[in-house]
């Protein structure tokens, strides 16, 4: 894709703008440098075990203050869906963790675990048990809609891998042999969530991420230009044989930082 006119852009946040508690090289400069000269931005996640106020105080702790406006998390897309669908008030079995449940109680939703729920929400759950299973399955059969806050197999950690999000959805879409809605990325709604919020159009967005298989993959989706960061999950270089290609490859928010100063 030739380069376009980038007014605005998405990022990641994980392998993007920090690793853990530290700063990535270029983050903060690159955040303060949009801030300044009021290029539009957002911070985009598929994690629901934060809400926006907790990535705004963990980002204010790494010295890169980001208003909580500014983040859009996939329970907060998950939220805003439900909302277009379904009445105020309206109850929603969850399986996810205490932060979820408070993004969909803020918007205005029931969260419950008996018969009466619309919808079956499905995102990370770290003290999922059978009986949730359980309980979620009654509730699809009965027609529930099924939405999930993003697919991501494994939750990378410093201890290596944990099952992901979509390892409970898959055994949910197993169960029920139904197809969930799907928010995160790779998907393209997400994207779509924070690209309204910041008052961004199509054309005129770039995407940056670490990861080709969701980061990329949505931003082409949602018909992005796409920049992938090398300091990541990609960290060991750009994309191998077959793999789906970002518009442009930079080595972090620094070299990112200069390309944008030259157009």
């Amino acid at each position: 894709m030739v380069s376009p006119r980038v007014r605005g852009f998405l990022f990641d946040m994980d392998g993007v703008l920090y690793r853990g508690r530290q700063p990535l090289p270029g983050a903060r400069a690159m955040l303060e440098t949009l801030t300044r000269h009021h290029v539009p931005f957002a911070l985009v996640t598929n994690n629901s075990t934060r809400t926006p106020r907790q990535y705004a105080r963990l980002l204010a702790e790494m010295d890169m203050p980001v208003p909580e406006a500014r983040i859009v998390t996939s329970s907060v897309a998950v939220a805003s869906y439900l909302r277009a669908r379904l009445r105020p008030g309206s109850p929603i079995l969850l399986i996810g963790e205490p932060p979820f449940r408070r993004v969909l109680e803020r918007a205005g939703f029931v969260v419950t675990w008996d018969d009466r729920a619309k919808a079956v929400v499905v995102g990370l759950d770290r003290q999922l048990t059978y009986q949730k299973l359980a309980k979620a399955l009654a509730a699809l059969g009965r027609g529930a809609r099924f939405v999930a806050s993003n697919p991501d197999p494994v939750l990378p950690t410093d201890d290596g891998l944990l099952p992901g999000a979509g390892s409970i959805l898959a055994a949910l879409r197993y169960a029920t042999e139904r197809t969930p809605v799907i928010i995160g990325k790779p998907r393209p709604t997400l994207l779509r969530e924070a690209m309204a919020r910041a008052g961004l159009r199509r054309h005129e967005t770039a995407m940056v991420g670490d990861q080709i298989s969701t980061d990329i993959a949505a931003g082409r989706a949602a018909g992005l230009y796409t920049i992938l960061v090398l300091t990541g999950v990609s960290a060991a270089g750009g994309p191998r044989r077959g793999q789906l290609r970002p518009d442009l490859t930079v080595r972090d928010l620094r070299e990112l930082r200069r390309w944008y100063a030259r157009r």
